[in-house]
């Protein structure tokens, strides 16, 4: 019960007060209004039950009325509704995670109204995987905490070219485009630093995806949504069973599974500066195997400032290995070649206009490749106890050619200079130098890991009682080098850094689930981690003696007891209040720690206590409503100063407390179920996102004290909408909309922008998308028109790393699908 005395203590801040006040009221609101809703004259025509084998109810099951845009998900006790099918003969597909797929034919006469109950069975075999919220079991209305789901259909429509814009469409998630094709994703949750996503947990198909998930969490490698088939974003207490960060949320990427049957597309893409994406999947299972395979291949010459090269090669494999359990094996290969570069534009060089993609260091180059593999495997001990286990490994190799350049205030060229010059020399500072010399940054990362994790159902004084308790293991290596070449784009020459990282996690955890009532469910759980880390230095430039080969080595160990608390009330079928508190918690990297002196800093893990209170209703057929309110009261906030964040280079430092304090909302409306449109679907949806994170305690920057301050990169607002509507026929078209308030780059919150770009107020944007696409059912086939940028809006999407980035510019592609 500590989260409830905490929250309505009488320290609680105001806006908790008022927050809590505003959440019973809406559920009051909401208690009637569900209760009193009509169904403004709409004929039901089926309706019914979706239960499992065992009779328990299936909540949010697809129910899908083929060739037609007639649908609906079911409620939290299985029950589901359609409306206003015309007289004639249908087919359902009935499907959930984790069941096999129902079809039901169906003949609508005379309006009368088909009742059905519906019976799933078990897929005999399932791909073993440790998921976040979406399994058989995934009941939104008891993960206690800010939870979104976002299915391959809602990927499809949206078209990617990147991943940041269907990660956009999550309540509280602030995407920075770096490149404009989010290769490099930055993922900043509830106001915190954007920067190389440090502050999430980024994972595939349960597997880590960063450099090193504990001493370097950098994403420098973003799976390609190209091959998604959803993605789970977790906010909250619920977050409690995954590490090592637990401070921002959770992001996992989820690949198709092997299917029973034959399938397989082609999907292609292209347009503008030689933009291409195709990927071919084929999926089948032979005997007691299945498989799934994907290739991409995603190229452009001249998106933005940036071309780039990608292959993307995936592979999974199912084994029924007996009655009880199966096996899961995923390997992948990744290979990408791009003109990746640090230096952007300066702040005339951007108000003069006519340079924002110009290629200022045409000859840097990004080469990242990635070899992982991993084994999932799941035993049924008994029908209540399962042993889940995931074993894994990856390798990413990060080599990144940067050309040098000078900036001065005195505007004065460098005895190294190409005759190069970006900007203006008669501004102070305005001018960039390029140097005749390359900085080659040679880095390579091995990763193992390895969880067991125990899911047992137990009844605990005679109560209905979930309880999963796990390990994990993982062990790290990093191996870097800095070679500094004699000219512009070479990759050889004098080797001034070479080290080697490595770390030793362990992690412990255990969460029960416990139905205190059919309406309240309470969650608790507790997670240590522990970890090890060295840095063993070979060779180094020593201030005032140069370059030197070495023996420095430190280590130390770091470890930590993160507990969390979270709880679901149901007081109504289609209401659902939810709250929690966990502590925040992320070590510190391992460069960063330690000193290129071998000295060990005092350099806290990234420490906060984290407050959620939100609700989650259905108060009509065509209306669906979230808020949630949170605040993360940080004791120590990690500020980086790295190069990818603007800085100098010199890692992070400690930023001492913040606080972070907002709402989201979610809100859908089912334009065609309120209107009782027969052959059309008509959606309208809106995400919003208000925080407020500032510096909280007295800290000097020079002589401003930038306590109450915001934190950078964290816009006070955020807006993402669309429109949808779908026919019958085949024709679906999607208007969207982003709106990302303004933002502060530096902790004094500096309004009048730098000479050289990266400092300064970001201003306010609006980014228009379109969407059209035709299905021919008949064919097989999907044709798409995508425009990004619709309205062409020029805006500075970061002033990171080094200099401001545009947006990019509208972008029309076209697309086909076909299925087999």
């Amino acid at each position: 019960m500590n989260s409830i005395r905490l929250l309505s203590s009488n320290r609680m801040s105001g806006f908790g007060r008022c927050f809590l006040a505003m959440i019973f009221s809406v559920v009051s609101c909401l208690h009637g209004f569900s209760i009193t809703t009509p169904e403004n004259g709409r004929q039901i025509v089926i309706q019914g039950t979706v239960k499992s084998d065992e009779g328990e109810p299936i909540p949010y099951a697809n129910i899908q009325v083929i060739g037609t845009v007639k649908g609906t998900l079911t409620a939290v006790d299985g029950s589901f509704k359609i409306f206003d099918l015309e007289n004639g003969d249908y087919t359902l597909k009935i499907s959930a995670i984790g069941f096999k797929p129902i079809y039901k034919e169906i003949a609508i006469s005379g309006g009368e109204a088909q009742e059905l109950n519906l019976f799933f069975e078990e897929i005999g075999v399932e791909m073993p995987l440790i998921s976040v919220i979406s399994n058989k079991d995934r009941v939104f209305s008891r993960v206690p905490g800010s939870v979104s789901y976002i299915d391959e259909k809602e990927i499809r429509t949206i078209q990617p070219i990147s991943g940041n814009e269907v990660l956009r469409r999550s309540p509280g998630v602030h995407v920075v485009d770096e490149e404009g094709l989010g290769m490099r994703v930055n993922i900043g949750i509830r106001g915190l630093n954007p920067d190389r996503s440090r502050s999430v947990l980024v994972m595939e198909d349960s597997v880590p995806v960063a450099l090193a998930p504990y001493g370097e969490p950098e994403m420098y490698y973003s799976p390609a949504i190209d091959r998604m088939a959803g993605i789970e974003i977790l906010i909250g207490s619920g977050q409690i069973l995954y590490g090592p960060q637990t401070i921002g949320g959770v992001v996992n990427y989820i690949t198709a599974s092997p299917p029973l049957e034959e399938e397989g597309a082609i999907r292609i893409q292209g347009g503008q500066g030689g933009f291409f994406s195709g990927l071919l999947n084929y999926g089948n299972t032979f005997g007691n195997t299945g498989v799934q395979v994907n290739l991409l291949r995603k190229r452009a010459d001249d998106i933005g400032p940036t071309s780039f090269d990608i292959t993307d090669l995936n592979a999974k494999f199912l084994f029924d290995t007996g009655a009880k359990s199966e096996l899961g094996m995923k390997v992948g290969v990744y290979d990408e070649s791009s003109n990746s570069t640090y230096i952007g534009l300066n702040q005339v060089m951007y108000d003069q206009g006519g340079m924002d993609f110009t290629r200022l260091a045409p000859d840097d180059r990004l080469g990242v490749s990635r070899y992982s593999l991993s084994f999932s495997h799941q035993y049924r001990i008994s029908e209540k106890i399962k042993l889940r286990s995931i074993a894994y490994g990856y390798k990413t190799t990060r080599n990144w050619n940067r050309q040098d350049f000078s900036i001065n205030n005195d505007n004065q060229a460098p005895s190294d200079w190409t005759g190069v010059m970006w900007g203006d020399m008669a501004i102070p500072g305005g001018a960039i130098f390029m140097r005749d010399g390359t900085g080659n940054r040679n880095r390579e990362f091995e990763v193992v890991g390895f969880e067991p994790r125990l899911e047992v159902a137990h009844d605990l004084f005679d109560l209905e009682n979930d309880l999963i308790f796990g390990a994990r293991i993982l062990y790290e290596r990093a191996f870097e080098q800095r070679i500094n070449g004699t000219k512009a784009g070479v990759k050889s020459g004098d080797l001034v850094e070479d080290e080697v990282r490595t770390g030793h996690a362990f992690s412990a955890y255990a969460q029960n689930k416990i139905n205190l009532t059919e309406k309240f469910e309470l969650s608790a759980g507790l997670r240590m981690e522990s970890f090890n880390y060295a840095r063993d230095i070979f060779r180094r430039n020593f201030p005032e003696i140069g370059i030197r080969d070495t023996s420095l080595l430190a280590q130390n160990n770091i470890m930590e007891v993160i507990p969390g608390l979270g709880f679901n009330y149901r007081p109504l079928q289609h209401i659902n209040v939810y709250g929690g508190i966990h502590k925040g918690y992320a070590p510190p990297r391992t460069k960063d720690a330690i000193t290129s002196t071998g000295d060990v800093l005092d350099l806290e893990a990234e420490k906060s206590w984290n407050f959620e209170l939100g609700f989650r209703a259905e108060p009509s057929s065509w209306m669906y409503l979230e808020m949630t309110g949170f605040r993360m009261d940080f004791s120590n906030q990690i500020i980086p100063v790295s190069e990818s964040s603007g800085g100098m280079g010199f890692g992070v430092v400690n930023g001492g407390a913040t606080l972070h304090q907002g709402v989201e909302s979610a809100f859908l409306v089912d334009l065609s179920r309120l209107f009782s449109l027969k052959r059309t679907k008509l959606n309208y949806d809106l995400n919003l996102a208000y925080v407020n994170a500032i510096f909280s305690e007295d800290r000097f920057k020079g002589e401003s004290n930038i306590k109450g301050n915001r934190t950078p990169y964290a816009p006070e607002w955020m807006i993402n909408s669309a429109l949808t509507f779908e026919t019958n026929e085949g024709l679906l078209f999607r208007l969207g909309g982003n709106y990302v308030g303004n933002q502060f780059t530096d902790e004094v919150n500096s309004i009048e922008p730098s000479a050289n770009g990266r400092s300064g107020k970001i201003a306010s944007y609006v980014v228009l998308d379109g969407m059209l696409a035709y299905q021919v059912s008949q064919w097989n086939s999907r044709f798409n028109i995508s425009v990004k940028n619709l309205a062409n809006e020029r805006y500075i999407a970061s002033r990171r790393p080094q200099g401001i980035r545009v947006g990019l510019p509208r972008l029309i592609t076209l697309g086909y699908e076909y299925k087999f």
